[in-house]
């Protein structure tokens, strides 16, 4: 049975895929385990567009600068940050979590109340910057999910917000796009880095020990 470790030695950004399609069960283990990664307050501030359609796929390649890995993949996902972190939004949150909690309808108002203080004092872009925070935690728990089930991943930062925003209408949800993951398997004959080396900072670099 492989280790995280020896699957995080495995994946790597991958350059090109083959288009092979995920089957249901692969799909949905990455989509439970961003459904399970950890964020700030438990609020998971982000929406997850889960792109199959190859149409669609087309539409937004020229907003991601035509990297391969867009139309090649099996499925794109769109990691969607809250633009605004609302009054509403918070209340619906701790509405659900008091309610499968069997908590007393007021045993988290004081929390509540502090969240709601603390994001008033933000703009709305450090509002955005705050989500784009946790949607990249869960970005990071479906790339190691991802691993560990040997389905490649490319993470891209490299696109225009813009344009995906209003290919999505995120702007009427108060939402902005954050990170793109493109889901699949790797062409071992057009991908120049599927025999590449793995290179990181020595321990010695990396960790300072006090």
């Amino acid at each position: 049975m492989n280790t995280t470790l020896e699957s995080l030695n495995w994946r790597y950004a991958t350059k090109r895929m083959n288009g092979q399609k995920l089957d249901e069960k692969q799909l949905d283990g990455i989509l439970n385990a961003i459904q399970l990664t950890a964020t700030s307050n438990g609020l998971q501030p982000f929406s997850v567009i889960v792109v199959e359609d190859e149409q669609l796929k087309r539409k937004i390649a020229p907003a991601a600068f035509n990297q391969p890995q867009v139309l090649e993949s099996s499925h794109l996902l769109i990691f969607a940050a809250w633009t605004e972190v609302s009054k509403e939004r918070i209340d619906s949150y701790f509405k659900q979590v008091t309610e499968e909690r069997n908590l007393t309808p007021n045993a988290l108002s004081a929390y509540a109340d502090r969240l709601k203080t603390n994001f008033s004092k933000m703009s709305q872009e450090e509002q955005f910057q705050w989500s784009s925070k946790q949607a990249y935690i869960a970005l990071g728990t479906a790339m190691v999910a991802a691993a560990e089930a040997k389905i490649d991943t490319t993470p891209m930062e490299g696109f225009e917000r813009s344009k995906i925003d209003e290919l999505f209408g995120f702007h009427s949800q108060s939402l902005g796009a954050s990170a793109l993951l493109a889901l699949g398997f790797r062409d071992i004959e057009k991908d120049p880095m599927v025999d590449a080396k793995k290179v990181r900072r020595s321990k010695e670099k990396l960790f300072i020990r006090i």
